[in-house]
C-alpha cells in the first residue's frame, strides 16, 4: 500500500487517454470497479478539480492518485527465450512504430490464462522504449503482421482509421477452409455481435443488431476437400474471418470454436495440422507520420506451409 497522495504529470504519451484506462495501468492489480469507486468519491483529481473516468487527460495535466492498496500477483518476468523470440520476430521498427510477425500461441496480451502476452514480453525485451501499445489485435492461435505503436498519437491515429473500416489500412489474410469453393470472389457483409459464456470466454456469432463486418474472400488454390483463400477484412470485429466463413458452411480448418470437429480431427490425423490455419500475410498503409506508403509481408509459418504441400501433393497424384 503506498503511504501518500501520488501526483502524476501526464506527458505526451498519455495525452489523449482516458481516465480510467490511465489508472488502471498506473494501478495494476486493484479491481476496476474500486477504481471507478475512487474516482467516483473525488479521491482522483485532475489539477485539483473532481474528474469523471470517461475524461480525456492532456499534456501538463496533474493526476492525484490517492494511498491505495496494490496487489501484486507476481513478480516474475518472461524468459531470455521468449524476449529474443519478440525480438526476433520484428518485420520493421522506427521511432514510431513498429511491425511485429507474431507467432501462432501467443495471446497479444495476458489475461486467461497467459501470465505474459505479446506485448507484455515486448516491454521486457525493449525496456528503454518508453512507450508500446497495440493497435490491434490478432486471435492467440493467429499468426503474422501485427501493428504496435511507439507514442500515444500514433496509437490513435492508427485506431482511428481502423474505426472507420479499416479505410487506408489493408490487412489480407491466407485461410484454409473446409470444401472446394464454387464461388469466385465474394465479399461478405454480415453483422456481428459478442457474447460472453458461463465462464466468461467472449464468442462473436451474426446478429443482424449487431456491427458491422465485411470480409472479400479470394480463392487461391482449390483442393478436393479444401480451398486456400485470401481474405482482406475492411472491418476488425473480433473472429470476423472465422465467423464469416463458418456462416459460408466453409469453417476454417483447425478452428475448435467455430469449425466442424470431426472434419478437423480427421484432417489433423492426416496432415499433423494443431493450429487454425489462419495467418495474416499482408499490410500494407501510409506512414501516420512520415506519410510513407508502407507494405509489410509475413510469409506462411512452417507449419502451415508443410500442411499445405501435403495438401497440395495429394490432390495431384
Amino acid at each position: 500500500m503506498s503511504d501518500s497522495v501520488n501526483i502524476v504529470k501526464i506527458d505526451l504519451n498519455h495525452a489523449g487517454q482516458r481516465l480510467d484506462n490511465f489508472l488502471i495501468k498506473q494501478l495494476k492489480g486493484v479491481p476496476k470497479s474500486h477504481i471507478y469507486r475512487i474516482v467516483r468519491k473525488g479521491e482522483v483529481r485532475i489539477n485539483k478539480k473532481r474528474c469523471k473516468v470517461q475524461q480525456r487527460l492532456e499534456h501538463g495535466d496533474e493526476v492525484r492518485i490517492p494511498p491505495i492498496r496494490v496487489s501484486h500477483k507476481t513478480t516474475a518476468e518472461p524468459g531470455t527465450g521468449a524476449r529474443e523470440l519478440m525480438l526476433q520476430s520484428i518485420l520493421f521498427e522506427d521511432e514510431h512504430l513498429l511491425i511485429l510477425n507474431k507467432p501462432a500461441g501467443w495471446a497479444v496480451h495476458s489475461g486467461s490464462g497467459n501470465e505474459f502476452g505479446v506485448i507484455e514480453t515486448l516491454k521486457f525485451a525493449k525496456p528503454h522504449t518508453p512507450f508500446l501499445e497495440l493497435v490491434h489485435r490478432l486471435d492467440k492461435d493467429t499468426s503474422g503482421c501485427l501493428m504496435i505503436a511507439k507514442s500515444r498519437q500514433v496509437l490513435t491515429t492508427l485506431q482511428q482509421i481502423l474505426r472507420v473500416h479499416n479505410n487506408g489500412i489493408k490487412k489480407t489474410y491466407l485461410a484454409l477452409l473446409k470444401g472446394k469453393w464454387l464461388d469466385g470472389v465474394r465479399t461478405i457483409q454480415v453483422n456481428l455481435s459478442v457474447s460472453k459464456d458461463s465462464e466468461n470466454f467472449k464468442s462473436s456469432r451474426v446478429d443482424d443488431q449487431g456491427k458491422s463486418a465485411s470480409s472479400k474472400f479470394k480463392p487461391s488454390k482449390v483442393f478436393t476437400d479444401s480451398s486456400l483463400m485470401k481474405v482482406e477484412i475492411s472491418t476488425g470485429r473480433m473472429h470476423q474471418i472465422r465467423v464469416h466463413a463458418a456462416h459460408l458452411n466453409h469453417p476454417v480448418i483447425g478452428d475448435k470454436k467455430y469449425g466442424d470437429f470431426e472434419f478437423n480431427r480427421e484432417f489433423r490425423k492426416e496432415y499433423g495440422l494443431n493450429r487454425i490455419f489462419l495467418h495474416a500475410s499482408k499490410l500494407s498503409f501510409k506512414h501516420p507520420v512520415t506519410r510513407q506508403k508502407l507494405s509489410f509481408f509475413s510469409p506462411l509459418p512452417e507449419e502451415l506451409k508443410r500442411v499445405l504441400i501435403q495438401v497440395e501433393d495429394e490432390c495431384t497424384n
